[in-house]
């Protein structure tokens, strides 16, 4: 099916059904392979298991209650930690509890004021030229988790450095688990395979510029006090390279470092985590022999 309205979008689906594969006839040869819908309040969702030269990738799409719609697109991949990310979600979410009346005025007051609402949970995912960021907030409708996609399509593109708009999606919170068994149950039956990991928007090592890097290290993150380190191989048609993101409840920050300069990097890292090791020693041997100088003083005033 082509790259417009999937055929659920129009109306081919029922609520919750899974629908059967179908075959596209345009010229862009991509085929719908699944689509499912999830009705969320007053919302749709729509999941549609797409396929075309470059591998599968999921279209998520939501349509709102006067017909407005908003989509992502995600590699089968990014499905797959946007899935594991949902579950985050869903245990940070149960550990809230009910929302204090001071929780939901201050909600609204921010929501009036049109100043920024703070998120009770944040996340941020890059993979290749898209970045994706999960928000769980609060207003006086509710809690939702917010998803927002932006594409970077070079220099050429609208905006600063050809970074487009994007596109948000809200979720309300009473359906994350099952928007998140949706999305497990059409990655479980249409992901995995070398050749989806690899294309599709958005796609990683395998994709357009992936070159003979078909497997890459998998990503990690680190958590200190209040900040989350991500750390993300990727592939593009430059070469390999390392994304490190900084990820604070109100604050984003991501640096890329090449392959090449991998090794110096790590060694700076190391210096400096020897150096300050060695600064650290000398100032506990001066704090002790302080401490001990104190003590013989002391030790002379009684003798006196």
């Amino acid at each position: 099916m082509a790259d417009g309205d999937s055929g659920s979008e129009r109306g081919g689906g029922g609520p919750g059904g899974f629908q059967p594969a179908s075959r596209g006839g345009g010229e862009q040869e991509t085929q719908e392979l699944a689509s499912k819908r999830l009705d969320i309040q007053n919302k749709r969702f729509y999941l549609d298991v797409k396929q075309n030269a470059k591998g599968r990738f999921l279209k998520i799409a939501e349509v709102g209650a006067g017909g407005s719609k908003s989509r992502l697109t995600l590699s089968m991949a990014v499905a797959a930690e946007f899935r594991d990310y949902l579950g985050d979600f869903i245990e940070h979410y149960a550990q809230l509890g009910p929302s204090s009346p001071e929780q939901v005025a201050a909600a609204a007051g921010a929501e009036e004021g049109g100043g920024p609402r703070r998120a009770l949970k944040s996340e941020f995912l890059v993979r290749e030229n898209r970045k994706y960021y999960l928000d769980l907030k609060e207003n006086q409708r509710g809690r939702f988790l917010r998803i927002r996609q932006t594409v970077n399509r070079g220099g050429g593109g609208p905006g600063p450095g050809g970074l487009q708009s994007g596109q948000t999606i809200a979720l309300p919170a009473q359906g994350l688990i099952e928007f998140r068994d949706a999305l497990a149950k059409l990655i479980d039956d249409y992901g995995g395979e070398d050749d989806e990991l690899a294309g599709g928007p958005g796609g990683g090592a395998g994709g357009p510029g992936g070159g003979l890097y078909g497997e890459l290290p998998e990503g990690t993150s680190i958590t200190v006090d209040s900040k989350r380190f991500f750390f993300d191989v990727g592939c593009n048609k430059y070469g390999v390279f390392l994304r490190v993101s900084e990820v604070k409840p109100s604050y984003r920050n991501a640096i890329t470092v090449p392959f090449k300069a991998w090794g110096k990097f790590g060694g700076a890292f190391c210096r400096y985590a020897d150096e300050m090791k060695e600064i650290q020693e000398r100032q506990r041997d001066k704090l002790y022999e302080r401490r001990g100088g104190d003590e013989s003083e002391g030790e002379e005033v009684d003798e006196d």
